[in-house]
């Protein structure tokens, strides 16, 4: 550094995002560690000798200053006055390359410009940045500016991160969220990659260290491992993919808050994996986020400063459900030693629509025949991954142990929420549970689709309820906006006993299907006048009293209970018309009569009189409906007649199995006893504009 002052850089502006105090001292020289993209805040009077009148500066050439307020009416290299306001602020170019390579230095003058002291500042720069995939385009970027906060929408930022529940294992399995050890390569792929960019000397000057550290609120819900090897991550996949791994040891977890890392020196890139543990709910808004610092040794035994913070956000991606517009990928049904002629007609269903069908064997069923109930498929997808994730319902039958058991394994996930009390009603059961085709609402769109759920009337004082901890849950992940329909007028109380949705080529791409009793009476009246009113309902069910169209029509009890139903699933049209925007047009009413049961309570709920068409699976154009058994009009079923005529306008074709005596008589039908696993949407759900 020459003994010539040196001309303030105009360049260098006050607005830095981090200004650094940083006090001078004429006694002692000092060495000051500053990192890249911020600056070193000296106030020039506060360590000023006294009758201190002028001042001056001089640096090395990766040094950068700038003087506030900028001095006035100066001669070009002469001292600056000095007044009490005057601050100094100081940047480096680049990174050093060397500990103390660059210098700055503060001359005080007198009145008569005679030196009263000296500050003399060694200065060390260092680049560091903490850095994700802010951009969402599954590559992670330099320090990109937004990268410490989260937007929503197709123009916004934030990183996302996956719940690591699925496992690697395939037996003696678990979640991997469950252990805080990495025990393949492949797991890292269900991770976030983090990456420590620094650039700098060979190391840090003494004292001075990097520490990685999560707030205890956020360390229940992430884990982060660091890879030892200077390996990158697709190089590590291809060539030890599957292989156990011991060099990614655990930084932070709920045990450990705060650790340091190592600095390697010179242009390095270290890193890191992140591990989403729990998914958002009613006590965690799914926003976590992960800090660096560059502590400062001040003495012995006293603890280090921070001088410097870097931060990352992460939003770990929500569970999201698969509407029955989407493409189906595997069915999945229970083998009972009595539904024999249901899984007969799953499988020529499946056979025709080349649909793989997963058949859960009585070992692991135990007699608990209701798939759709004890689960629910979903998926959770960020940039770099995507993996289907299985709900496990809190209904826990004989079936409870199938979506842990055969389900959870590589690349497919699992989650359940435990209900505090014990009484688990009927409505906790999935088949309670749907989720509608994309829609848009008053300009609000739902490219999602929007969740469905049954609950009792809202000024039910003794209605059941879903528990709790699912409606939390549910509500929780955001991007799939709830509805809450009145359902428990039914004894099982499922929403699919009324309702369901099939794809459709015009308007809004789909059709709502109702159950309507009064379409159902309009058929049967239709009959009567025809002249069928002796064809007779359940020829073929054994065990099963015949009784004609006009028997059915005489039977004022009937026909008031169905009064009844009518105005229950009136209530439910009106709310979804409302709630997911719909006209009569996407409506279809379903001929389907209910009778009024009494339950353990001696209330009386609804069950349907016959095989209830609308409890269906939707294999693409393909609909599985149970077989109605309905009047025959020259040899052909009258409801089915009905049922294809309503769906064949829409491109679909019926395929009616018989659930009779193993379903419909337990009170399900084929949509309560299958499952079906669907391609996620092509729509991301970071671009949801929220």
């Amino acid at each position: 550094m020459s003994d010539e002052m040196s001309e303030p850089d105009k360049s260098l502006t006050t607005g830095r995002e981090y200004q650094r105090t940083c006090r001078l001292d004429t006694k002692n020289t000092q060495s000051v560690l500053q990192v890249l993209g911020t600056a070193l805040k000296a106030n020039l009077a506060r360590s000023a000798p006294p009758n201190s009148k002028f001042f001056s500066v001089k640096c090395t050439p990766n040094v950068q200053y700038s003087i506030s307020p900028p001095p006035q009416d100066t001669p070009h290299l002469s001292p600056i006055p000095l007044s009490g306001n005057s601050v100094l602020l100081i940047s480096m170019r680049h990174a050093s390359q060397h500990e103390n390579d660059s210098k700055l230095s503060v001359r005080y003058y007198a009145e008569n410009k005679d030196v009263l002291g000296k500050a003399i500042l060694h200065l060390t720069a260092l680049e560091i940045s903490l850095d994700v995939d802010t951009d969402r385009d599954g590559v992670v970027e330099n320090d990109n500016p937004n990268k410490g906060s989260w937007k929503w929408g197709p123009s916004g930022h934030g990183a996302i991160l996956l719940v690591n529940c699925d496992s690697e294992r395939k037996y003696w399995k678990k979640p991997d969220r469950e252990q805080d050890f990495v025990s393949k390569v492949s797991d890292l792929k269900d991770m976030s990659v983090m990456v420590l960019r620094t650039k700098g000397p060979s190391k840090l000057p003494e004292g001075y260290k990097l520490t990685m550290h999560i707030s205890q609120g956020d360390a229940e819900s992430v884990r982060v491992f660091r890879a030892t090897s200077g390996a990158e991550y697709n190089s590590l996949v291809h060539s030890l993919y599957y292989n156990f791994v011991k060099n990614y040891p655990l930084v932070l977890s709920s045990e450990n808050l705060s650790q340091e890392v190592p600095y390697i020196g010179g242009v390095q890139e270290m890193n890191f994996y992140v591990e989403g543990l729990r998914f958002p709910d009613k006590d965690f808004d799914g926003l976590v986020s992960i800090s660096l610092s560059l502590l400062e040794p001040i003495s012995a035994g006293l603890p280090e400063t921070p001088i410097y913070t870097d931060r990352v956000v992460f939003r770990v991606a929500p569970w999201i459900m698969t509407p029955n517009t989407l493409k189906p990928l595997e069915v999945f049904v229970c083998s009972t030693r009595d539904n024999y002629h249901f899984l007969k007609g799953m499988k020529s269903l499946t056979e025709k629509t080349g649909h793989k069908l997963r058949i859960c064997h009585e070992y692991m069923n135990r007699g608990d025949r209701w798939m759709q109930d004890e689960l629910e498929f979903g998926y959770i997808d960020a940039p770099h991954h995507q993996f289907p994730v299985v709900l496990d319902s809190p209904r826990d039958g004989k079936l409870m142990d199938f979506p842990y058991n055969e389900l959870l394994g590589p690349d497919f996930g699992y989650v359940t929420r435990v209900a505090h009390r014990r009484d688990v009603s009927s409505m906790d059961s999935f088949g309670n549970l749907e989720v509608s085709p994309p829609v848009c609402v008053n300009g609000k769109n739902y490219p999602l689709g929007r969740i469905i759920i049954g609950v009792a009337f809202p000024t039910a004082t003794k209605g059941r309820n879903m528990t709790q901890v699912v409606q939390d849950f549910l509500w929780a992940q955001k991007v799939q906006e709830p509805i809450a329909l009145f359902s428990d007028w039914l004894l099982v109380g499922h929403v699919d006993e009324f309702m369901t949705f099939v794809p459709a080529p015009d308007r809004k791409g789909f059709r709502l299907l109702l159950a309507s009793p009064d379409a159902g009476y309009k058929l049967f009246r239709s009959l009567q006048n025809d002249g069928h009113g002796q064809a007779k309902l359940f020829e073929g069910c054994l065990d099963e009293t015949h009784i004609t169209v006009d028997e059915i029509l005489e039977d004022e009890t009937l026909q008031s209970e169905n009064n009844y139903v009518q105005s229950c699933i009136d209530w439910n049209r009106d709310v979804l018309k409302s709630e997911l925007g719909l006209d009569d047009m996407d409506i279809i009413d379903l001929p389907i009569l209910f009778k009024l049961e009494g339950d353990s309570e001696d209330e009386y709920r609804a069950v349907a009189y016959y095989p209830d068409m609308v409890n269906m699976i939707v294999l693409g154009k393909t609909l599985g409906i149970p077989k109605p058994f309905g009047p025959k009009v020259n040899g052909r079923c009258a409801l089915e007649a009905e049922m294809c005529s309503l769906m064949e306008g829409l491109g679909l074709s019926c395929t009616f199995i018989d659930d009779f005596t193993s379903y419909h008589k337990l009170l399900g039908e084929v949509h309560c006893g299958s499952n079906v696993r669907r391609e996620p949407f092509e729509f991301k759900w970071w671009n949801l504009e929220m």
